[in-house]
């Protein structure tokens, strides 16, 4: 058969695999191979089995060719094979020997003087060092080995920073902390027209950052965007509209506690694409701290149609169950989400959030120690082991694991609140006061009523260290945030009565046994204040402004 004629059968096959018809494509890569016995020609035989899922015969057909040790692209092949045929040992061994260090840098390798050859190659490609540390990557998680996986990953990212499944993989699971995810980025050589990918990148990582840093990221993403390709001015609205960065956007205000605004982002997300599964996690998320049950109950039945086999339609039915107090049945969906993908994050803190809520601490603990080894990069599973520490009083046990979730993530403000409360257990006030004062330097600002609960706590050190006046500006900080909370008047009361300003004592007393009649401590203490004020008299000095509960205004 003349060139001219096998390079038209070539042009049949490439066409054929673009149509996804890889019958056809095995079929006409066979004949072309038999009349050339060209490595390139096998190669496409053996893509096209491939592609066609017939693996055994692929991995056969490259094997068997003399050229399988000493091109890289037969090997790599038939490594893919091997990951299909769920061969990890044998992957590892056709991938060759290799050693990598924990920086991700590759050395002692023996494929040196391997080939690589690609008579198609025309456009950009991402280097196949990149893809065989990626592909060892992954045998390594599949053989749980994931010290050797998280490394392996991080060389295949440093190898080419194209290759975005292994910078995927390293912040999906969690494998490395915050410091790290940033001394790895810092590390990577973009090409001088990827300035932007680097940008997004640095908006994929963990976001417990300040608001203005956070912030600072997204714009710099839009104006490399812009400075990228100048003649194009819809590249940048596109890139700033685009779903990606949108969700992590998302992610950013579920992270900072801004559920109301993650949650108007992510529906209009998933209106635009209902299946982008990054979203459908964050949107779950918010929909949970939220309450939206409806909503949960909604995304559930969808996911579990139209992804029966995902962790993340199983976790949407835990999610659901948990959010309706029905904890059982959520802990049983959250595990069936853990049995089919026991490397999604959520789900087993979500487990040990279940057998938590139903105060069984032994399985909750299992359940946050599984997670803490299985995703050593993600501080909450060390957080909620200390949080079960607290709530067994086991405070110093409670303060290693708090002040070890901090190492991780030394940014997110809710491990040095952790921190304060127990602190405040063991009275070491103190303490506890920086510990509240650096949880609310390290919220974005304004304070969401999220964080009352914080300034309240921060308010009761204070008053514990006799800094009234500090208590009491601390008391009616919360007050903004909330006005329905009976231990930020219980303790304003108790303040003022400290002070011997009865008249204002007995006025917040009420206002907290207007919210609960039935609160010991306020009505116990409210009729000693009355006693107190009628032994002293009134002092007008200390008449205090009354509040009107109807239009909730203030008058003298």
């Amino acid at each position: 058969m003349r060139e001219e004629e096998i390079e038209k059968l070539r042009g049949v096959v490439r066409d054929c695999v673009s149509k996804h018809l890889y019958s056809s494509a095995i079929f006409f890569a066979d004949k072309v191979a038999a009349f050339t016995n060209d490595p390139a020609d096998i190669y496409m035989q053996a893509q096209a089995l491939f592609l066609g899922r017939h693996y055994r015969r692929a991995y056969h057909l490259l094997n068997a060719s003399q050229i399988v040790l000493r091109d890289l692209r037969f090997r790599y092949l038939a490594a893919k094979c091997l990951e299909e045929l769920r061969e990890w040992d044998q992957c590892l061994l056709m991938l060759g020997d290799a050693k990598v260090d924990e920086h991700g840098n590759v050395y002692d390798t023996k494929a040196s003087n391997a080939m690589y050859l690609d008579k198609y190659g025309e456009d950009r490609e991402i280097n196949i060092s990149s893809a065989i540390c990626f592909l060892r990557g992954r045998a390594y998680e599949a053989l749980e080995n994931r010290a050797q996986a998280r490394q392996w990953y991080k060389a295949a990212i440093k190898a080419d920073p194209l290759c975005y499944e292994a910078l995927e993989c390293l912040i999906e699971n969690h494998m490395l902390s915050s410091e790290e995810e940033t001394s790895l980025l810092s590390s990577l050589h973009f090409g001088p027209e990827d300035g932007w990918l680097s940008s997004f990148y640095s908006c994929l990582i963990k976001k417990y950052d300040k608001e203005y840093v956070v912030e600072a990221k997204f714009r710099e993403l839009e104006k490399e965007s812009f400075n990228s390709n100048p003649s194009d001015s819809s590249f940048m609205s596109t890139l700033k509209s685009n779903t990606d960065l949108l969700a992590c956007k998302a992610e950013y205000y579920h992270q900072c506690g801004e559920y109301q605004k993650c949650f108007e982002l992510t529906s209009v997300l998933l209106e635009k694409d209902p299946f982008h599964l990054k979203s459908t996690l964050v949107h779950l998320a918010a929909a949970m701290e939220l309450g939206h049950s409806n909503e949960l109950y909604l995304m559930a039945c969808n996911l579990v149609k139209d992804y029966p086999q995902k962790a993340l339609s199983w976790f949407a039915v835990g999610c659901y169950y948990y959010c309706i107090k029905k904890y059982v049945q959520s802990r049983s969906y959250f595990s069936k989400a853990t049995s089919l993908d026991g490397t999604f994050p959520p789900a087993w803190i979500g487990y040990g959030n279940a057998f938590a809520a139903l105060e069984e601490g032994d399985q909750a603990m299992s359940a946050y120690r599984t997670a803490a080894r299985l995703f050593p990069g993600c501080h909450l599973p060390t957080l909620y082991i200390g949080m079960e520490y607290m709530r067994t009083r086991s405070f110093k046990l409670a303060e290693q694991f708090f002040m070890q979730a901090r190492s991780i993530c030394p940014s997110d403000p809710l491990v040095y609140n952790e921190l304060g409360v127990v602190a405040y257990h063991m009275k070491e006030y103190n303490k506890s006061v920086r510990w509240f004062e650096k949880t609310l330097a390290h919220i974005p600002s304004p304070l969401s009523e999220m964080w009352e609960p914080t300034v309240v706590n921060l308010a009761h050190a204070c008053r514990k260290l006799k800094l009234y006046e500090e208590a009491i500006s601390y008391y009616e900080k919360a007050l903004a945030l909330s006005t329905k909370s009976v231990s930020t008047y219980a303790g304003l009361a108790y303040t003022y009565h400290l002070q011997d300003n009865f008249t204002a004592a007995i006025t917040y007393y009420h206002k907290a046994l207007w919210l609960k009649p039935d609160d010991q401590f306020c009505t116990e203490m409210l009729s000693l204040a009355l006693v107190d004020e009628c032994r002293c008299g009134v002092d007008p000095k200390k008449i205090h402004p009354k509040v009107d509960f109807r239009r909730n205004e203030v008058y003298l």
